[in-house]
C-alpha cells in the first residue's frame, strides 16, 4: 500500500562507481516521460530518493563556504584597515581553491561532503602565510620604507616561519592519504586537497603577496586631524591599548614562569579529568528526512492477520505523524525472495514501512524524535514481538550505529539460549532501543522421511517422489496463455482443502514408472520440525548477533553498560562472544586516528627541529598543542557533542593549525635575539610584534570554521563536531601560546645555542 491505496514498487539502483544524482537525475526525467502516457487513474509518486540527501548536503556546505569566506575578508579587512591589503591577500584564496578544483578534475573525483568540508576547513587556512607576509610588510611601510623596499625586506623576515608552517600543516594532513581503515577511505580526499591547497597559498604568499604589495600598497599620509569615524581614530588606538595590555600581561607571566606553569598543568590535569564525560560515537547520525521501519509478529502469523495489523498502523501514521510525506507499506511478503528482499526482510509475519519525510526545515521533529514516537506507538500492539526502526544509516559510514554482540557456535540450541539471555539483559538498559536477534525464530516445518528400501520395491527414488509433492504441493506449470502479448502461467496443484493437514499429506497418490498408484505414507512418513529459516555465517562459523541501537546515549557509553550487563553470562566451553557492529568500527577508527596522531607528532617535530637547527624550540613550540586537546575537551562538553570519528579527525588536524602561531612567534623572538636584544626583552619584542598577525591567522580559521559548527541545515550533523573541535581547540590553544609559549621559551633559552652563541661572541670580542 503506497499512502493508503493499493500500488507497486519499482527500485533502481545505480552501478558500482555511478554518479548517484546523475542517475537519479536520469531516472526522474525518465519518470515525467513515463507520466505522459500513463492511464488518468495511475499515479507515480517518489517513495525515496538517496539523492535528496546528498543534493541537499552539497547545499548547504556551499552556502557554509561562502559564509566562510566573507568572515574571512572581514578579518583581515578588520585587523589591517586597508582595502588594498585586504584584496591582495584574499586573492589567495580564489587561486588556492582553482587549483584544488584542478586536482579534484584531473583524479577523476566528484564535488561531494568531503571535498566541500574540505576546502572549508582550508579556506580558513589559506590566508596564514599571506597575512604574515603582508602584516610584516604593511609594518615596514608604517616606518617609513618604500612599498618596494618593505616587500623585500618584510617578506625575507618571515620567509622561513611561513615555510615551516606550510611544512607543519602537510605534515599532518598528508598522512591521511597513506592511512588505512574506514578512516582513509573517508579523509583522504581530505588529506590531498588541504595539503594541496595549503601548499599553493605558501607560493603565492612569498611570490605574489609581495609582488601585488609593492605595486598596490603606499604609504599613509598622516593627517593632522583624521577624520572621526576613521580607522586610526577608533580602531587603532583598540589594537594598541590591547598590545600594551598583552605586554604587561606577558612581562608578568615573564618574571613569574613557575605559577604559569603551574597553572598550565592544573589546567591541563583538569582537562583530562573531564573527558571522562565525553560521550562516544564512531560516525555522527544525519537526518536524512527518511525513516524505515520492520515489525515482526508471532511466526506462524497468516498474512490476512498480517495485514489487518499493517492497516491499523498505516492509520495511525496518517492521523498522528503529519511529517511524513509519502509511506508504503507492505505485509506478508512471502519467502520465496524478490527485489523487495534486498532492502528489507521478507514473511508473512513481517510488516515493512517506508517513511519519505518533509525536509529538515520543513518539520518541528527530527527523525529520531519520530522513531521514538513510532516505537511508542508500536508498545501498544500486543501482536508485534520486535520493531527496528532505521533512519538512513550512520552518515558518512553508510553502516547502521548499533552495537553488536556476536554468539558464535555450532549448537543452534547452546547458541540461541545464550542469544536470548543477552537480548533479555540488553533490553532492560536504559538507552538500548531497536534490541533484536539476528536469527529469527524456528519455523514449523513439515519434513517427508522416506523409506529408499520400500522406494526401491516400486522403482521409485527420492527425485521422483519430491518432484511429484512438489507439483502437487506448489503446483506445476501446465500450459502458458497469452493475451495482447502477455503471457501468464497456467499452474496446476491440489486444493487446499487436501493439503492443510498432516492426514492430507500422508494420502497423496504417487505415480512409479509402471504406472502403479501408491500412497506417500507407504514408503514414508511425515515428521513435524522446528528449524532455524536462515543459518548465518562468519569467518567461516555460525553465527548469531544480538544488536541495539543507542538512545539518547552514546555508542561508547552503550557499549561499556552492555559489556557489564553480559560480564557474568555462562558461555559454553564451545562458544565464543565477541563485541562488534559500528563499536568495532569506532575502536579501529580510534586507533587509526591515535596512530595518525603519533606520526604527525613526530613529523611536525622532525620538520621545526630541521628548520630550527634545535631539538629545544620544537618542543617549546608543541607545548600549545595539548592544551588544544584542553579546548576540545571543553567545547565538546559545553556543546553536549559526542566524541566521533570527525571529532576526533579534527582534533588530530589542531597538531598542524594551531602549532603555527607558535613558530611564527618564536622565529620572530629568535630574530630578535640575532639582533643583540636581551632574552626578555626580545620576548616582549616579538610577542607584542606578532600578536596582530597570530590573531588574524587564528581568527581567519575559526571564523572559517564557524558556519561549519554552526550549520543546521541537511548533514550538518556528520561535519559539524569537526568544527567544533577545530574551534575549541584553536581559541584555546592561542591563548596558551601568547602566554606559555614564550614563558617556556624563555626557561629552556637560558640554558640554550643563543646563550652559548653570545658567549662565543664575547670570547671573540675579547680576543680582539
Amino acid at each position: 500500500m503506497i499512502n493508503g491505496e493499493r500500488g507497486l514498487r519499482m527500485f533502481v539502483m545505480k552501478q558500482s562507481g555511478a554518479n548517484t544524482i546523475q542517475v537519479a537525475r536520469d531516472a526522474r526525467q525518465q519518470i515525467e516521460l513515463l507520466k505522459q502516457d500513463l492511464p488518468p487513474d495511475i499515479k507515480l509518486e517518489l517513495i525515496m530518493d538517496t539523492s535528496d540527501f546528498i543534493k541537499g548536503s552539497i547545499n548547504n556546505l556551499s552556502q557554509t563556504l561562502l559564509w566562510a569566506l566573507l568572515f574571512v575578508v572581514l578579518v583581515v579587512l578588520f585587523f589591517l584597515g586597508r582595502w588594498r591589503a585586504t584584496l591582495i591577500v584574499v586573492i589567495t584564496i580564489p587561486i588556492s581553491l582553482i587549483v584544488s578544483f584542478v586536482y579534484l578534475y584531473i583524479t577523476g573525483n566528484s564535488i561531494n561532503v568531503i571535498s566541500l568540508t574540505s576546502l572549508s576547513i582550508a579556506i580558513g587556512m589559506v590566508v596564514d602565510d599571506a597575512i604574515v607576509v603582508l602584516e610584516n610588510i604593511t609594518k615596514h611601510i608604517e616606518r617609513g620604507s618604500s612599498p618596494r623596499e618593505a616587500a623585500i625586506y618584510a617578506t625575507n623576515e618571515v620567509w622561513l616561519a611561513v615555510i615551516v608552517t606550510t611544512l607543519v600543516v602537510v605534515a599532518v594532513f598528508f598522512p591521511l592519504t597513506l592511512i588505512g581503515g574506514m578512516t582513509g577511505v573517508l579523509f583522504n580526499q581530505l588529506g590531498w586537497i588541504v595539503t594541496i591547497t595549503v601548499t599553493t597559498s605558501t607560493i603565492a604568499a612569498l611570490s605574489l603577496t609581495p609582488t601585488l604589495a609593492s605595486r598596490l600598497l603606499v604609504m599613509r599620509v598622516k593627517k593632522e586631524k583624521p577624520k572621526r569615524w576613521s580607522y586610526q581614530k577608533t580602531i587603532e588606538p583598540l589594537f594598541k591599548e590591547f598590545e600594551k595590555s598583552y605586554g604587561n600581561t606577558l612581562n608578568w607571566a615573564i618574571n613569574h614562569k613557575l605559577i604559569v606553569v603551574l597553572l598550565a598543568a592544573v589546567i591541563f590535569g583538569s582537562s583530562i579529568y573531564l573527558i571522562r564525560f565525553v560521550g562516544t560515537d564512531f560516525m555522527p547520525e544525519s537526518d536524512q528526512s527518511r525513516i524505515t521501519a520492520s515489525i515482526e509478529l508471532q511466526t506462524g502469523t497468516r498474512v490476512e492477520e498480517t495485514s489487518k495489523v499493517a492497516r491499523k498502523f498505516e492509520k495511525i501514521i496518517m492521523d498522528k505523524f503529519p511529517e511524513v510525506q509519502v509511506m508504503a507499506v507492505s505485509s506478508g511478503s512471502d519467502d520465496e525472495g524478490s527485489m523487495f528482499s534486498v532492502f528489507s526482510t521478507p514473511g508473512s509475519n513481517i510488516i515493512n514501512i517506508m517513511m519519505r519525510l518533509h525536509a529538515v526545515d520543513e518539520r518541528e521533529r527530527s527523525v529520531w524524535e519520530l522513531a521514538d514516537r513510532l516505537r511508542e506507538e508500536v508498545v501498544q500492539f500486543p501482536e508485534v514481538i520486535t520493531a527496528n526502526f532505521d533512519m538512513g544509516g550512520a552518515g558518512m559510514a553508510g553502516t547502521s550505529n548499533t552495537v553488536d554482540v556476536e554468539i558464535y557456535g555450532y549448537d543452534f540450541d547452546i547458541t540461541n539460549t545464550l542469544a536470548e539471555q543477552i537480548y533479555e539483559r540488553i533490553s532492560k538498559i536504559d538507552g538500548a532501543s531497536d534490541v533484536m536477534i539476528s536469527r529469527k525464530k524456528d519455523k514449523p516445518e513439515l519434513q517427508v522421511v522416506l523409506d529408499k528400501e520400500k522406494m526401491s520395491r516400486h522403482g521409485l527414488n527420492t527425485a521422483m517422489v519430491s518432484n511429484m509433492i512438489r507439483n502437487r504441493m506448489s503446483g506445476m506449470v501446465a500450459s502458458r496463455f497469452k493475451e495482447e502479448g502477455d503471457e501468464y502461467e497456467i499452474r496446476i496443484r491440489l486444493a487446499e482443502e487436501y493439503r492443510n493437514s498432516i492426514s492430507h499429506l500422508e494420502e497423496l497418490t504417487l505415480l512409479n514408472p509402471m504406472g502403479n498408484k501408491i500412497k506417500l505414507k507407504e514408503i514414508g512418513k511425515i515428521e513435524e520440525y522446528w528449524g532455524p529459516p536462515a543459518i548465518q555465517h562468519k569467518r567461516k562459523e555460525r553465527v548469531v548477533t544480538v544488536s541495539a541501537k543507542p538512545n539518547n546515549t552514546s555508542l561508547g557509553e552503550l557499549a561499556t553498560a552492555i559489556s557489564q550487563s553480559i560480564a557474568d553470562v555462562e558461555v559454553h566451553p564451545d562458544v565464543a562472544i565477541v563485541m562488534a557492529g559500528a563499536y568495532k568500527e569506532q575502536q579501529e577508527s580510534f586507533a587509526d586516528l591515535a596512530l595518525l596522531m603519533l606520526i604527525s607528532l613526530i613529523l611536525v617535530f622532525i620538520v621545526m627541529a630541521s628548520q630550527f637547527e634545535s631539538f629545544t624550540m620544537p618542543f617549546v613550540i608543541m607545548f600549545s598543542i595539548p592544551f588544544a586537546f584542553t579546548g576540545v575537551i571543553l567545547a565538546l562538553l559545553i556543546t553536549g557533542t559526542t566524541l566521533s570519528v570527525v571529532a576526533a579527525l579534527g582534533a588530530v588536524l589542531l597538531i598542524g593549525i594551531v602549532v603555527k602561531n607558535g613558530i611564527v612567534l618564536i622565529d620572530f623572538t629568535n630574530l630578535m635575539r640575532d639582533r643583540d636584544m636581551a632574552l626578555n626583552e626580545a620576548i616582549l619584542a616579538a610577542g607584542q610584534s606578532r600578536l596582530r598577525p597570530v590573531l588574524m591567522t587564528a581568527f581567519t580559521t575559526i571564523l572559517g570554521m564557524l558556519p561549519l559548527a554552526l550549520s543546521t541545515g541537511e548533514g550538518s550533523e556528520i561535519w559539524s563536531p569537526m568544527g567544533i573541535t577545530v574551534i575549541g581547540g584553536l581559541v584555546f590553544s592561542t591563548i596558551v601560546t601568547m602566554v606559555l609559549v614564550p614563558v617556556m621559551y624563555g626557561i629552556f633559552a637560558r640554558r640554550g645555542e643563543r646563550d652559548r652563541l653570545q658567549k662565543l661572541r664575547k670570547n671573540f670580542d675579547f680576543l680582539d
